[in-house]
């Protein structure tokens, strides 16, 4: 099985920084379910580890993640499977970002190239994103026929507003620029091309400075105040992705991407 993620440990002030690289060498870091699975499992590693106050994800020079990999053969084989297997096997994307967001230690993004998708909803989950001045974000699910899910509509919310939200993901075909994502607050900070992971590490430096069980703390208190109520509407995510999917609409969206074309949608 192949490795998409490298975890460096003890790094920066008392070695308190850990880089979490992830980089599948196709140029556009798509996410398999196996990638899934291996990112979730880079966060959980963190549980039981004192000795990290700060954790920075980057991808590769090019790209963040291009989303969900509609060509990888495991993930098509969702429209073969029965309604009760499809939906467990849509649950490997919320896994992901709620245990990224529930890490204790502070989590930066660096994002370079694009951050599309399924990569976004991974960079919500974090606490600060630190983007280069070229690179873009965009939120394609709506064009194939599917929600935004992996619950990053209140996790979105709460970062830029309903409007802006609505924005995002509706007109699924419009890039995200640096600059408007950081005008937005979707980002924290924007640098020059390909320094980006060069930032979230002078932030991690900083962040890894202050006393860990009080930041830790903090953290903790600030989600769970910001996500008491996430919830109550994150329960449909999953149901409303897996009957989407099951829609003519799903079906119509993601043949016009691979064969890019224009989408013929007949809201059925």
């Amino acid at each position: 099985m192949k490795e998409f993620v490298k975890i460096e440990k003890s790094l920066g002030p008392d070695g308190r920084i850990a880089v979490v690289r992830f980089d599948r060498h196709d140029g556009i870091n798509a996410l398999s379910p196996e990638a899934l699975r291996q990112l979730t499992a880079a966060a959980r590693s963190f549980e039981d580890d004192p000795t990290t106050s700060v954790v920075v994800l980057t991808g590769n020079s090019g790209a963040f993640s291009a989303g969900f990999d509609l060509k990888d053969d495991e993930g098509r084989s969702r429209k073969e499977m029965d309604l009760g297997s499809l939906r467990r096997h849509l649950k490997l994307g919320p896994r992901l970002t709620r245990a990224w967001q529930e890490m204790e230690q502070i989590t930066i993004a660096a994002i370079e190239g694009f951050c599309i998708g399924g990569g976004l909803a991974l960079a919500v989950a974090l606490d600060f994103r630190v983007m280069g001045s070229d690179a873009h974000l965009r939120v394609p699910e709506i064009g194939l026929g599917m929600n935004m899910s992996w619950q990053s509509i209140p996790r979105m919310l709460h970062l830029i507003g309903p409007a802006r939200t609505k924005q995002a993901v509706i007109l699924a075909d419009e890039r995200i620029s640096a600059d408007e994502a950081y005008q937005w607050g979707l980002v924290e900070q924007v640098v020059d091309p390909g320094y980006a992971f060069d930032a979230a590490m002078e932030l991690a430096r900083k962040v890894a400075a202050q006393p860990p069980l009080s930041v830790a703390m903090t953290k903790l208190t600030v989600n769970r105040l910001a996500h008491a109520l996430d919830d109550l509407a994150s329960h449909m995510d999953v149901d409303q992705f897996a009957l989407a999917s099951l829609s003519e609409d799903h079906k119509e969206g993601v043949e016009a991407f691979l064969g890019r074309r224009k989408p013929r949608f007949r809201g059925r």
